[in-house]
């Protein structure tokens, strides 16, 4: 909690030596201090679906975890985060109509304080919720509370209202998918170390494919602009390396292990470290706009007086999203860890693969096809994905040895393998998030503007 504090007052602190007291920059201080506080939460809520596969799989240790956690999601924000970034997120409400600079800026604080809050309350219930969802829903409350209801843009809110059935849809599904081929081609066979060398591979060059794209798409999308054709040629080219270079190095490695689902797991545990990593270097790279976005739109206006549509981002505030999302993951990140790696489903190595392929698939798939999708719900559908296909394969297998109508009116032998609590929970604040995170927007627009009037 000190060490909080200490963030929270810094980050103000920060921008009073950067602004000075004039009342514009009074402005800034209040905005630096919510975005700290913002990035604070961040850390303590989204960063858990980027780890807590590898984590709960037991290829890291929560210690770990964090490490890699901070590491890389510092590293994405500072090298990747771009240095100009839309003052409004997702362009869902016209800047244009507010009728001052001054109601603007108040616009901004407002949706900041409320984006954190929500996201304090989410992670204080233990419920994993979207960054994005939540600062959009802010923007949206403080909008109209600022210029009313034609200043939302409703065709971009109603794409990210369908991103909440999409995101977990489409992450689930291709999760399930690859569990389906692995357990087939693998797991299934008698000898599961011979499937392993020639199958593995294959699925860490699929991997490394998959990840190349993401990552440039994702990641480094604010530093680096390739075709379409050279991306996908890009993740070709890594798909054959790797499926190459790994062939050998798995054949070696699995002459020591055991020829059941245990041993033939441990070929997964290095990958799975990458993948986290680089979930980490993309989430960090784009979700830190989430905090220092309206703050860098607060700065612009105090600077130069005037609303615009993008703002650049001096490297004092790109330091207060980075340094916030560190220190709320290091402190306050483990409780999402814990429950999202453990207490969602059981997993593996073999399991936490496929959740990490799907999200990097998934967002592929969604820019592809230009639907909006979200991280944090890609990642948690993907892993209630693997748990109600692992829950469909063992009741069938039930049914065919005691008879359908034999598991259907015994709770004792229809397993469920999905903790039902936590999915209502989760569903819950996912729906609520937006509108939950627009009314406390609105409601700490209409104090601030009638304290600063």
């Amino acid at each position: 909690m000190l060490m909080s504090l200490l963030f929270i007052v810094g980050s103000g602190v920060t921008a009073y030596f950067y602004f000075g007291s004039s009342e514009a920059a009074f402005m800034v201080v209040l905005a630096a201090t919510a975005g700290g506080y913002m990035a604070l939460n961040i850390g303590a809520n989204d960063v858990a679906n980027n780890v807590s596969p590898a984590y709960g799989s037991g290829a890291i240790t929560l210690v770990g975890a964090i490490i890699i956690a901070v590491i890389f999601e510092a590293a994405g924000a500072l090298l990747a985060g771009g240095n100009v970034v839309s003052t409004i997120s997702k362009g869902i409400i016209d800047s244009s109509q507010m009728s001052e600079p001054r109601i603007f800026m108040i616009a901004m604080i407002s949706a900041l304080l409320a984006g954190a809050i929500w996201l304090n309350l989410a992670t204080w219930i233990g419920a994993p919720v979207s960054t994005t969802h939540s600062i959009v829903g802010a923007v949206l409350g403080a909008g109209i509370a600022a210029a009313g209801m034609d200043v939302v843009h409703w065709d971009v809110m109603g794409k990210i209202a369908a991103s909440w059935v999409i995101s977990p849809a489409i992450g689930g599904a291709i999760a399930a998918l690859f569990l389906h081929l692995i357990e087939r081609a693998i797991f299934r066979k008698s000898d599961m170390l011979a499937a392993s060398r020639r199958w593995v591979p294959v699925l860490l060059g699929i991997m490394a494919g998959a990840f190349t794209i993401y990552l440039v798409i994702k990641g480094l999308k604010k530093i680096i602009h390739l075709d379409v054709v050279t991306i996908y040629l890009l993740g070709l080219a890594a798909f054959i390396f790797v499926s190459l270079v790994t062939r050998p190095i798995i054949k070696r490695a699995s002459r020591s292990l055991e020829n059941h689902r245990r041993g033939v797991n441990q070929l997964f545990t290095i990958p799975l470290i990458f993948s986290t990593a680089l979930l980490s270097f993309a989430h960090g790279a784009n979700d830190v706009a989430n905090a220092i976005g309206p703050l860098s739109a607060v700065a612009s206006v105090a600077g130069t007086g005037a609303i615009t549509a993008k703002a650049s981002i001096p490297l004092w505030i790109m330091a207060i999203g980075a340094a916030g999302i560190a220190i709320g993951l290091t402190f306050y990140g483990t409780k999402l860890i814990r429950k999202v790696g453990t207490k969602l489903t059981a997993l593996d190595q073999s399991r936490a693969y496929c959740i990490c392929l799907s999200a990097a698939i998934t967002v592929i798939t969604a820019t592809m096809l230009g639907l909006p999708v979200s991280s944090t719900h890609i990642a948690i559908g993907a892993i209630f994905g693997i748990g109600f296909y692992r829950e469909a394969v063992v009741n069938k297998k039930l049914q065919n040895s005691c008879g359908v109508s034999d598991v259907n009116s015994s709770n004792r032998k229809a397993r469920k393998l999905v903790r039902r609590k936590e999915l209502l929970v989760i569903a819950s604040a996912w729906v609520i998030t937006v509108p939950s995170a627009a009314i406390i927007s609105a409601i700490m627009f209409k104090i601030i503007n009638q304290v600063m009037s």
